[in-house]
């Protein structure tokens, strides 16, 4: 009795298996997508990247992003942040307060744009947030 019942719940494993991975291949599960740029997970994400962006740069002005080319999320075992920015340098000096509203430099030999791409590495109920790759180059 007990292997005329095996056979049969083998093969509705099997079947549910393959559903799920079929249905996973269609739905794209942990794929990364576009993101609203104006998300306030998204603009916490890119206020993260431009801090570390500023840290490690050796500028004496501090930059800001001018514009966000393209924000995309990707749930792991936290969520992933991909954002394409150029970024401004400003006319204010690190030291400044106040310098989310700095305005950008209009001289044409202070002026300097860079287009970067940062992915940023959250896992909100630890409160851990990481850099975890940084290309920049100038536009």
């Amino acid at each position: 009795m007990a292997q005329r019942l095996h056979s049969p719940l083998l093969l509705l494993a099997a079947l549910a298996l393959a559903l799920a991975v079929n249905s996973q291949r269609n739905s794209k599960v942990g794929a990364p997508w576009d993101a609203d740029v104006n998300d306030k997970d998204v603009q916490e994400a890119l206020k993260f990247a431009l801090s570390e962006y500023n840290k490690a740069s050796n500028d004496a002005y501090h930059s800001r992003a001018m514009r966000v080319v393209r924000a995309r999320k990707q749930v792991v075992a936290g969520m992933n942040y991909f954002l394409d920015v150029e970024i401004g340098r400003t006319r204010c000096t690190k030291s400044q307060p106040n310098l989310d509203t700095c305005p950008f430099h209009d001289q044409p030999h202070l002026m300097r744009k860079t287009l970067c791409s940062f992915q940023i590495y959250t896992v909100p109920w630890m409160g851990k947030t990481s850099l975890v790759k940084s290309s920049c180059q100038d536009a």
